[in-house]
């Protein structure tokens, strides 16, 4: 569950954490209409894409049971305090 998060956090830019407690391996399929595509993919996705299906939370709640809930929360970050350039050797 923690790889279906990060690819969550992935494709929501938004940070997903799992808090399910699922340690094993799951095989799934997961059916749901994208709300934009990339342009150049359009056409051929369109095909194999009901446009009609259920949007990504609600497919994640109806075939796997999974609820994304919004919540605030600590998240690690980088800091940067400068930058220089190298000095030649």
């Amino acid at each position: 569950m923690q790889q279906v998060a990060a690819n969550l956090s992935g494709r929501l830019e938004r940070i997903v954490v799992d808090k399910t407690g699922l340690t094993g391996r799951y095989a799934f399929n997961l059916a749901w209409t994208p709300e934009q595509m990339p342009a150049a993919r359009r056409r051929l996705a369109c095909r194999r894409i009901d446009p009609d299906g259920p949007s990504l939370f609600t497919a994640l709640q109806e075939q796997l049971g999974l609820k994304l809930q919004s919540a605030k929360g600590p998240v690690e970050v980088l800091i940067v305090d400068s930058v220089e350039h190298p000095t030649p050797d």
